[in-house]
């Protein structure tokens, strides 16, 4: 488990560290906006991979983390997609 522990804890700060980039009011770098949102899908789609294999062994709490990744890779790629 400390590979799904250390994927959790990397998914959760790359999170937020997109969710403070993409909120903050002012004007924004469309190269950096799509790189931090590249990395977030990354980032998700590893960790929920990993907590996907444990959650079909019954551990419950990494079933659900690895739903709430695969909803984040898709709302940063829909975000990839919609800036073109």
């Amino acid at each position: 488990m400390v590979r799904c522990i250390r994927l959790d804890l990397d998914c959760a700060d790359v999170c937020t560290a997109t969710g403070r980039v993409l909120s903050r009011q002012t004007a924004y770098d469309a190269a950096l906006t799509r790189a931090v949102l590249e990395a977030c899908a990354t980032a998700c789609r590893t960790c929920g991979d990993e907590c996907a294999a444990h959650g079909e062994r019954g551990m419950e709490h990494c079933r659900v983390c690895a739903e709430a990744c695969r909803r984040c890779e898709q709302a940063c790629r829909a975000l990839l997609s919609a800036a073109g």
